[in-house]
Order: C-alpha cells, then structure tokens, then sequence
C-alpha cells in the first residue's frame, strides 16, 4: 500500500463475515457532544451529553443477502480496514435504524451503535 493513500477504500466484516460496501462509509469513536449555553446576557458555557458511537455504511444487497437478519443484528463484532491503513473495531454493536433496500442501485443503509467505548481505532 502507498503512504499517501488515504481514503477510497473500506472492508468490513461483521461477526467474521465480510459485507460488500456500496459506498458512504463512516464512523465515529466520540463519547460527548458539546453545545454552548447562551443567555440574553451572553455566553454562559457548554454543556455536554453523551452520544453513542458508530459505524455506518451503505452496503450492496447481493443475491444472498438477507435484510432481516441486519435489522437483528444485536452485539456483533465489526472490523473494518480502511484505506489509510487504520483497523477499525467495533464491539458489542447494534443496528439502530430500519434498512430499507434502493432497488435501482441495490444498496442499504446500515448504522451500527455500540456503548461508550466500543467503537476502536489502531
């Protein structure tokens, strides 16, 4: 791999099985989110709360693929390899959202939400 690859490329396999991934890959290991206080006299602070971690993609519905079984998806390990050389895992994850199949593309949307934590890069 070249040092100066960077992005362009994601694979991911769920409970050890590889997934075609269409494509909008993301992630996020952040454990709060701020948002400032502002009152009628200024700004007063921030406060934070929590936000769940993920990973998300659209993933290609082949031949074999069974949209059920994503939206049972409950404590499941990801790994994901990207482009920049990063390895991605995820542990004890979830699907959040209903997957709802483009048929013109065959592609799905899958988000994956795990505990404060569970989301890791190396």
């Amino acid at each position: 791999m070249s040092d100066n690859l960077l992005a362009g490329t994601a694979y991911v396999s769920v409970d050890g099985s590889t997934i075609m991934v269409g494509g909008q890959f993301k992630y996020a290991t952040g454990r709060v989110k701020r948002e400032t206080l502002i009152g009628m006299d200024g700004i007063h602070g921030y406060k934070e709360t929590f936000v769940a971690p993920y990973i998300s993609c659209q993933v290609r519905d082949a031949g074999n693929t069974v949209l059920s079984d994503y939206n049972n998806m409950t404590n499941v390990t990801l790994v994901v390899e990207l482009a920049n050389g990063k390895t991605l895992t995820g542990s004890g994850m979830w699907t959040t959202d209903p997957q709802e199949v483009d048929s013109e593309e065959a592609l799905f949307t899958v988000k994956w939400e795990g505990m404060t934590g569970s989301v890791k890069e190396s």
